[in-house]
């Protein structure tokens, strides 16, 4: 979490909407003429665009050396691909969830969060591959074109696009990002079957002509069919419905065709000789030390509790809540879903003290503040009313925090109903009293976790889960999940290197 102000996405790719004629463009890889809105002068030009919002949105990665590794294996994907003309940009995000996509004119993402899932530098180069084939095939700019009678543009076709297949498949969304990725779908279709299936075919072309087997594209699929079922499973366990909402699977095939297709795809490479080793060796350590989970720069969830250790703030959730963390804020949701405490930086611009937050950005129509001191720290309480967009009146009550550095937080509950409010209140109380500088055991705790490598003991996953930070009650299957194991997945052999999170 940077906890930066409020950006959604839309409303900055909004301000970038384009007008575009369409011309007769030759689809690089079909041979065809196709009608588009870009050409390729047009594809660079938008996705460099969007490819400035993408990192500010989720940021790059810090790790110079996992960087590169990725930047080399994709450049030598995409110098054998239809388009090696291209400038090639290829970006490790500093994201835990299981995500990859591409913008038009060479723009490839992958996560740290679906790099810790994979399990050798082919599956890597499969991933990636089948993002190469999207830019390859135009596949952004047929989306751009089919979307422009609808008035959205084309910056935003591909950017709100790409946010479809940002949502990953942690099996827990945030309020916003299901609010981004609602605004994006009541636009911006997701890629067809068919150019998903057709980037499943080049992914597997581009595998062999760099000597990797395309089988590999077939343990690609089994991992994303066990990460849906983990995170079944998961929710099951929880008694919660699992997630439907829009995700990086929602907006492929059905798992089990494309797996089908795959197979198909890989077999007619079989007569090929000489594929080199799946780079397994050279995968692991390339992801040694990577950030698991949260980084030290979004803020860490750790049971509880929440530290934002750059920031120096921390707060804890009642028990049976949740806390979700986004770019935008922190949300920390009562077991029921209905009602949350949103802690959100407030932006400089909005006033020097806590009076001047209130006028500038409540505008209230009438109402009480009460200054108040927090765990040390200055608080301003507000409650009273406001006027909508539509100019009806509202209730609100919000808390104004001065942390560290000056910077000052907002604290306000949301609730689906004044009903549900009053249910909630305790825990809302509870959650926004706990809202602090970080101490000296909070900074103890605020230990990030990475990915590491061992031998496979004889005690199995199980004797693994023991010395692990994950949740107890999680921590083998995802051990499991990492390794290929989960879900009737194979068991590695006493000695066999295998990854856990330290």
């Amino acid at each position: 979490m940077t906890l930066r102000p409020v950006r959604p996405l839309l409303l900055v790719v909004a301000a970038l909407l384009l007008s575009a004629c369409a011309s007769r463009v030759v689809n690089p890889v079909t041979g065809r003429t196709e009608l588009s809105v870009m050409d390729e002068a047009a594809e660079v030009q938008e996705g460099t665009k969007g490819h400035e919002e993408v990192l500010k949105e989720y940021g790059v990665y810090a790790n110079p050396r996992l960087q590169a590794y990725v930047n080399d294996l994709g450049q030598k994907l995409a110098g054998q691909s239809h388009r090696a003309n291209l400038k090639w940009t290829f970006t490790v995000l500093d994201s835990p969830e299981i995500n990859a996509f591409a913008l038009p004119g060479g723009y490839v993402y992958v996560t740290r969060g679906i790099m810790a899932y994979l399990d050798s530098e082919a599956e890597l180069a499969g991933v990636m591959g089948h993002e190469i084939g999207h830019v390859t095939a135009r596949h952004g700019a047929q989306r751009a074109t089919r979307q422009q009678a609808t008035g959205i543009g084309v910056l935003a076709a591909n950017v709100l696009g790409a946010v479809l297949e940002v949502g990953g498949v942690s099996g827990a969304s945030s309020l916003a990002s299901q609010a981004s990725q609602a605004a994006a779908a009541g636009y911006i279709a997701s890629y067809s079957r068919d150019q998903e299936s057709q980037a499943d075919q080049l992914g597997a072309e581009y595998l062999s002509r760099n000597r990797y087997d395309p089988q590999n594209m077939i343990d690609v699929i089994h991992v994303l069919k066990r990460q849906e079922q983990f995170a079944a499973d998961m929710a099951k366990a929880e008694g919660k419905p699992g997630d439907s909402g829009a995700n990086w699977l929602a907006s492929h095939p059905a798992n089990d065709k494309r797996l089908a297709d795959i197979r198909e795809y890989a077999a007619r490479y079989k007569s090929q000789q000489g594929y080199a080793d799946d780079g397994r060796a050279r995968y692991l350590q390339a992801i040694a030390g990577m950030t698991f989970g949260d980084s030290a720069g979004q803020g860490l969830v750790r049971g509880r509790n929440f530290y934002h250790e750059e920031l120096g703030i921390a707060l804890t959730a009642p028990a049976g809540w949740k806390i979700q963390n986004t770019p935008e804020a922190i949300a920390v949701v009562n077991g029921t879903g209905d009602a949350a405490l949103v802690v959100r930086m407030v932006p400089p611009k909005a006033g020097s003290t806590h009076e001047d937050v209130i006028r500038n950005v409540l505008k209230p129509v009438d109402g009480r503040s009460e200054r108040r001191t927090q765990h040390g720290l200055a608080a301003t309480h507000f409650s009273g009313t406001v006027r909508t967009q539509q100019g009806q009146p509202r209730p609100i009550t919000v808390t104004l925090v001065t942390g560290p550095g000056d910077r000052t937080y907002w604290l306000q509950s949301a609730a689906k109903s004044d009903a549900t409010r009053q249910r909630a209140q305790a825990g809302l109380a509870e959650t926004e009293g706990s809202f602090r500088a970080m101490s000296a055991a909070d900074r103890t705790a605020a230990t990030p976790w990475s990915v590491q490598s061992v031998p496979f003991p004889r005690g199995g996953f199980g004797e693994l889960a023991k010395s692990s930070p994950l949740p107890a009650q999680a921590a083998e299957a995802q051990l499991k999940l990492m390794n290929g194991a989960y879900g009737g997945g194979t068991e590695p052999k006493p000695g066999d290197v295998v990854k856990v999170v330290r």
